[in-house]
């Protein structure tokens, strides 16, 4: 069990999360929305503990993660996947090698230095990426791939540290339509299979609706919704996004592409 308890982050004298609170209990799929620069993001990095957040507890289990140090704070960051929008991948290595990398923190220097791995590593690795749709990338260097691609490996390192939580801060928003598809899918398999929880941060309501169990919507710092898809209504639309024109352009953006039975063969040939 998640429990975020008024967690606060101060930049100067502006607050980017201000007093946030709620729980997830169980392998939910969590979407965080908002406008830029709502704190979706800044939350995400307080719970990874990418950044300290200025007042409040995040409960895991009834552990204060916030209050973690040295050796505690890095085991935490195994268990709390991060998946980047921008994929945080090292460009002229392997595919396999950066996979290997969501356990860098397991080992020894000199093993890191030489890129020397025990085969019961490599071979998880090359499961994870043939479960993924991509062992055949394996060898090639990372930035050979395509955007989705990319992202598909990022979610296979994070599978790699076998987390509990897997946050994922804006996966699909430099995606074009179909790769976006292809990366939501695999967070919701991940999801539902595996039993993990993902809370992922979203720009657009129809993603929102389509994949997540639960919404939580962000505005200037604050949770101003949270709740199902089912209750995302015009009126709570527009506390989240603010003016009419704002909750338009938030509502009829899609970064997917609409779910007819056409788009569904494309998809599945895509992940075949």
């Amino acid at each position: 069990m998640l429990e975020v308890k008024n967690v606060t982050r101060m930049f100067g004298a502006k607050a980017a999360v201000d007093r946030a609170n709620f729980s997830v209990k169980g392998p939910a799929f969590v979407g965080i929305i908002g406008r830029s620069g709502a704190g979706k993001s800044t939350l995400l990095r307080m719970t990874n503990r990418l950044l300290d957040a200025s007042a409040g507890e995040i409960l895991v289990d009834g552990r204060n993660v916030l209050a973690l140090k040295g050796a505690e704070m890095r085991a935490w960051q195994s268990q709390c996947a991060m998946v980047f929008q921008q994929f945080n991948l090292v460009p002229r290595m392997d595919v396999a090698s950066n996979v290997l990398h969501g356990i860098l923190n397991r080992r020894g220097t000199l093993q890191t230095m030489f890129n020397i791995w025990p085969r019961g590593d490599i071979l998880k690795a090359l499961e994870i990426l043939d479960r993924l749709g991509i062992s055949e990338q394996a060898p090639k260097r990372a930035e050979a791939l395509s955007g989705g691609q990319q992202q598909r490996v990022a979610i296979a390192r994070a599978l790699m540290q076998d987390p509990k939580v897997i946050l994922a801060d804006e996966p699909i928003a430099s995606l074009d339509p179909m790769n976006a598809q292809i990366v939501m899918d695999t967070l919701k398999k991940i999801n539902v299979e595996d039993g993990r929880m993902v809370i992922a941060n979203l720009h657009t309501l129809d993603t929102a609706r389509r994949y997540c169990d639960r919404v939580i919507g962000m505005r200037d710092g604050r949770i101003v919704f949270d709740g199902t898809p089912d209750q995302l209504s015009t009126g709570a639309a527009r506390d989240i996004y603010g003016a009419d024109a704002s909750f338009n352009e938030a509502a009829t953006s899609t970064s997917i592409p609409t779910d007819t039975a056409a788009d569904r063969n494309f998809a599945d040939q895509m992940l075949a």
